[in-house]
């Protein structure tokens, strides 16, 4: 159960703003449930997947669906999720969107 969670850092808005809603959104669940979170999160920002553009089980999350018609954003909505998943890896390496 993922109980402490936090983020430091500096970054546009709109990189700032998923990473604080991430924090709130993952703190009491299992890392199997902030991984199903991850990818429906990913695939509503990306445009890509099933779940793609389905804000469904979201939540305030789904703010986030007009991200994909700004490709250029995409990376800075998902920077934090991704160093999330890393760290739910087991990954001590530098996280990139690239």
């Amino acid at each position: 159960m993922i109980r402490g969670i936090g983020f430091q850092g500096s970054g546009c808005a709109i990189s700032r703003a998923s990473a604080s809603m991430m924090t709130d959104s993952v703190k009491g669940k299992t890392e199997a449930e902030a991984q199903r979170l991850f990818e429906r999160f990913h695939s509503l920002v990306t445009g890509e997947g099933d779940e793609a553009g389905d804000p469904v089980d979201l939540g305030k999350l789904a703010v986030f669906s007009g991200v994909k018609e700004f490709p250029v954003r995409v990376k800075c909505a998902t920077l934090s999720w991704h160093t999330l998943r890393a760290a739910l890896e087991g990954k001590g390496e530098g996280v990139s969107t690239e």
